[in-house]
Order: structure tokens, then sequence, then C-alpha cells
């Protein structure tokens, strides 16, 4: 499952063209923020007058409308004539497209899973080794975000085929700030600090944690980005890198003690609102409220950058509510890992424009104009962080960049058997009360049945 993905309307085709061109979000040249001379840079080295471009991708609603307002600047760049489509079944239907020979010119994939498997079958095209050169240098974690985008070809052979634009954060704890300075409580800089915020919140008097793992048939998912979260923070990216592949088997000690880590937080009743028992039960959508209560049920909990469109109606961001880094282990020195997600557009049918579309992703101006709207972070250390459009987003913006190790959910990189079933099933029972190991060897099995 897809958590960063709420489907959308049937598919709808629009075309990014001359009405673009004419109607720009932001006056070229009249606001400071932006990068505009790399915007006048990109357009005097391309001339692609007659020449379309397709793209095809999973945005609609806003989303869709927010990239037709980046495109809009390649359009007025180059004078080539675009068509993007957005689909809610964009996985399904990109793989007909490329097996019918029919596929767009660029493709959006919000999974690198997929990708690598179209890559394996010949039908992305290398964006060459310059092209990833750029991601390691100009991205915060660059060698983290270049390895999402390179796969084995049909050539057996490794390549660099999709470039990544637009992440997703995970790695957050949310409060109200009202409510630390009433407590004398400081942002925790360490997983040590926040370890002793939460038995100092206990001691008060108070509960430290509002846990929600409930979502329907995919109950148990918000467990998963705990545990993945808990990985980068106790082992190497390499060994999260093993765990999510099975190179290394599920039951592996380090990952038995990275589901703990989780539990140490979630299975004691004194730490969790409505103890141990109301994690399991409690939707997560639901979970956040206790934040606002009066008095408050709980002061920390950690959930990805879409989770205050669950907060109270009319709650401000850096005002009501605020977040700060999941924080890395000091003891363990492994620089400051951040889990999420993102976007990778790879080239299904080269073409100068498609060629071109790439190299304009490069510019700080393809980032900017987004990020000075909404639902945009990026890893470019070019782009302007001044340019987001709230100082919330900024924020995310600098944990990005100054992370030292990217990594996607790991649920999502596994089999959907696993990921999107005995991962979550798993910690389902887990919280319920079965060791680590036990969850973590009925989890492996399953895996090992996949492979029979």
């Amino acid at each position: 499952m897809n958590k960063w993905t709420i489907a959308g309307a049937a598919t709808l085709a629009l075309s990014c063209s001359t009405a673009l061109a004419q109607d720009l979000k932001f006056a070229p040249g009249e606001d400071s923020r932006f990068n505009w001379q790399s915007l006048e840079d990109f357009k005097a080295k391309y001339d692609l007058q007659g020449q379309r471009l397709t793209i095809f991708g999973p945005w609609l609603s806003s989303d869709e409308d927010l990239f037709e307002s980046v495109v809009a600047y390649f359009v007025e760049a180059t004078g080539a004539d675009v068509d993007y489509t957005g689909s809610d079944s964009f996985e399904q239907q990109i793989v007909i497209d490329a097996q019918s020979g029919s596929a767009p010119n660029i493709a959006i994939f919000p999974q690198p899973g997929l990708a690598a498997n179209l890559a394996a079958q010949g039908y992305l095209t290398s964006l060459g080794e310059e092209t990833e050169t750029w991601v390691k240098e100009n991205y915060a974690a660059g060698d983290s975000w270049a390895s999402f985008g390179t796969y084995v070809g049909k050539d057996g052979t490794e390549a660099f085929y999709g470039f990544p634009y637009k992440a997703d954060l995970k790695s957050l704890v949310w409060y109200v700030p009202d409510n630390f300075e009433d407590a004398g409580y400081e942002i925790p800089e360490t997983m040590e600090d926040l370890k002793a915020l939460t038995e100092q919140i206990v001691a008060d008097g108070a509960t430290p944690w509002c846990i929600g793992l409930g979502d329907g048939g995919a109950t148990g998912w918000p467990a998963t980005d705990w545990v993945e979260d808990m990985m980068l923070r106790t082992q190497p990216p390499e060994v999260y890198d093993q765990w999510v592949t099975n190179e290394i088997p599920f039951n592996d000690e380090r990952v038995v003690a990275a589901i703990d880590e989780f539990g140490w937080f979630a299975r004691n009743s004194d730490f969790v609102a409505g103890g141990a028992e109301a994690v399991t039960s409690t939707d997560f959508r639901e979970s956040p409220t206790g934040l606002f209560s009066s008095p408050p049920r709980c002061y920390l909990h950690r959930q990805a950058s879409f989770i205050p469109s669950f907060f109270p109606e009319g709650t401000e961001l850096g005002v009501d509510a605020d977040f700060f880094y999941f924080p890395a282990y000091a003891e363990k020195d492994l620089g400051t890992p951040v889990l999420g997600g993102g976007t990778l557009f790879a080239v299904t049918k080269d073409s100068e424009a498609a060629r071109a579309f790439i190299e304009f992703l490069k510019t700080p101006i393809a980032h900017e104009i987004w990020m000075a709207q909404s639902s945009f972070l990026t890893p470019f250390k070019g782009a302007n962080l001044e340019a987001y459009a709230n100082d919330p987003l900024k924020k995310q913006g600098e944990i990005l960049t100054s992370a030292t190790t990217f990594r996607f959910d790991g649920s999502d990189l596994m089999p959907g058997r696993i990921g999107a079933g005995a991962f979550w099933t798993g910690m389902v029972d887990y919280v319920g009360g079965k060791s680590a190991k036990d969850v973590a060897d009925g989890i492996q099995r399953e895996w090992d049945a996949i492979k029979k």
C-alpha cells in the first residue's frame, strides 16, 4: 500500500501547452525567492518548437494542478507542446502501455520497485552517468537518492534510470508548543533525550505518546513506519537495504531489536494514551487528537508530514501544532537518517524533449515554483529554502537537506504479501503481546513461502 496516495477521480487527461505558457503562476523576475537566472540559462539551451512531450503519472486533483504550474515554465522556455495524463491506476496502466509499445515519453513512478521491474524488461532509457553524478552531488544524501533510480537493465548491467523529484517525509514527531511551554519541556535533540523526555512526562503524572495503528483492513501500517525509522537509527543503511530485500532474514537479531525499540514506546501502558491495549484499536486518523485535548491526553505523536490533515479544523501549524525531527541516537553515530518517499521520473520513450525535461528538473526554478505553493519537498541543495510557502514546509525542507541518509518506506519496497500483509498483521500481534522474535519468525516464514 502506498500511504502517500489517496485515490482520486477517474483518469484525467489535459494539455499543458499554449494556455499554460500564457498563465505562469509567478511572473519571471518579480519574486526574489526564485532563481530566475536558472530559467534563463535553461531557455538559452533549448528550442523545442513543434515537438510534443507526453508525461504520464499518478498525480490528480491538486497535485496535478501544481505539477502543471511547473510544466508551464518548461513550455514557456522551450516552446514544446506538453501533454500530461494523470491516473489513479498508474501502476497498472504504465505496464500495459510499455508492453504494448504505447508508452509516454516520461513516466512518473511513485515506487522505485515498479520502475526497476520495467527497467529489467528493457522499457526504460538510461539517463546516463552524468545525471546520476549530478544527483549525488546536488541532493542531500545524494548517494541515497541516486540509488533509488539505479536498476539492472535488460542487458544485466546497472544504470541510472529514475530521476527523483518531489519528496515526502515521515521522520517527524508532532507536539503542541503551548503544552511544552506550560510543562517546561525542551525539544529533544537525540533519541536518548526523547526517551528521557518520555520518562519525564510520566514522572510528571502525564502520558507522553498517542499511538494508533487502526486503519480497517490496513491496520498495523503505522507501526511499520516506526520499525523502519528504528532500523535506520540502530543499523547502517546497508543493513536496512538488506532487510527490505530479505538478503538478511526478517528474524535477524538486528531487525528483532528494532521491533523492540518500537515496543519500548508502544507496549508500555504508562507511555501511551489509553494504555498499550488501545494502540491497535485506535484509528491512526484519530490518534493525534489527544494532543489537542485539555488537559492533553498526550504530548507526542510520531507520524508523517500528511497527518495535519487530521488535526482539528483551524489548527495553525507552527502555532497550534508543530513538529521536530524524530532524532537519531547520539551513541550510534549513524548521522541523521530520514525515512520517507518520493517520485521518480523515467524516460519510457526517448526523445529530445524528454531529455530536455530531465535537464529542466535539475534547475532550481523547477523546484522553487512548487515549493512556493504546497505539497512539495525537495532534497535539492541548490533550491532556495526561502521559496517554501510557509515555515512548516521550510522546516521539513531543512530536515531533508540536512539528512545524511534517506530511505524509502521499507514496507512499500517489500513484496505486497509481506509489506502490505504479514508485516502489518505482525505488528498488531506484537503490540498485543507476542514477542518480537515470534512475530519476526512468522513474517520470515511467510516470505520463505513466496520464494517456493
